[in-house]
């Protein structure tokens, strides 16, 4: 036996945080970075294992009541409750490769997640559907985050720029003009719960001001929609920067994020913003024409640890 699966990172285009309040977010998929699994038979009564290949000395997960506190072990063992597997485990040895960074907020725990799910399921040739898939990585996601949005698992899952709230039902997006944006990482991350429970915290304290920061963000979400479904995707600019402002307001922006997005626009960017928890991790800049390669390198030389490019659609 030989089965491979693979699942794509996401990114945030507007949204974060005030989705976990019921406003709406837009993400898309991020096909330059990937989780892989292969499966392969495994030594008679070895059960299920997991093996991490990108490790500095490959370590092995055995999947059983011990590592059910293990992302990779859970994700197997929903996978297995789900199909009502019976009898002892099968003998099987899924390997990990990935090449999405961990805490960027490129969605690297459902990506994996969803991978291992997939490969699993076709191993034991009942492949789940994507509505099961997303049910159980969402599952996984809240040992990670506590209270996910849903938003990384079901860009993810579906494979699809998606327009999502809670309690709605899924909105795929037609996006007839392409568009470009530079990816580029700070350097540092804050685990996404950190940043989640501290505006959480935050809206408590606050609900009024704060909850009218959410609605802010939920109507720029709903301006960007129509303006990527119309292809006039040149206005998302200014978007970018004032969801930037608002979440800067939340507290989960950075100095240095800050000062990133503000090189970015010095350079051409028509906008740009943090995606994802915030406090270190990523930002976005919309480009166009000969901005790209500028930019780019603008925010490398300004101490970015990376940056590439992402066209959506």
């Amino acid at each position: 036996m030989h089965i491979q699966a693979t699942a794509y990172g996401k990114l945030i285009l507007f949204g974060e945080h005030a989705v976990v309040y019921g406003q709406p977010a837009i993400a898309v998929p991020l096909t330059a970075v990937s989780a892989r699994i292969t499966v392969e038979n495994g030594p008679p009564g070895s059960g299920v294992q997991i093996v991490l290949a990108e490790s500095d000395a490959p370590s092995r997960i055995l999947v059983d009541d011990q590592t059910l506190d293990n992302a990779l072990a859970y994700t197997a063992h929903l996978v297995l409750q789900h199909l009502e597997y019976s009898g002892a485990q099968p003998d099987l040895k899924l390997t990990l490769h990935s090449s999405i960074p961990i805490g960027a907020g490129f969605g690297s725990g459902a990506a994996v997640s969803t991978a291992l799910a997939r490969a699993l399921s076709t191993a034991l040739e009942r492949p789940l559907d994507k509505a099961a898939l997303n049910d159980i990585v969402y599952t996984v996601e809240e040992l990670h985050h506590g209270t996910p949005s849903g938003i990384d698992n079901t860009v993810i899952v579906y494979e699809k720029p998606v327009f999502f709230q809670r309690e709605e039902a899924l909105t795929t997006l037609s996006i007839p003009e392409p568009f470009t944006l530079i990816v580029a990482h700070a350097g540092h991350t804050t685990p996404t719960h950190i940043t989640v429970g501290d505006v959480g915290r935050l809206f408590a304290a606050e609900p009024s001001r704060i909850g009218t920061i959410f609605e802010q963000i939920g109507t720029l979400s709903r301006t960007a929609r129509r303006l990527i479904e119309s292809g006039s995707t040149a206005a998302l600019g200014p978007l970018m920067n004032e969801n930037h402002r608002l979440l800067q307001a939340l507290t989960v922006s950075d100095e240095i994020l800050d000062r990133l997005c503000e090189v970015a626009r010095e350079a051409g960017a028509l906008g740009a913003k943090l995606s994802g928890g915030g406090r270190g991790g990523n930002l976005i800049a919309l480009v166009e024409g000969n901005q790209e390669e500028m930019v780019r390198r603008a925010l490398l030389v300004a101490g970015a640890a990376r940056a590439f490019t992402s066209t959506v659609g």
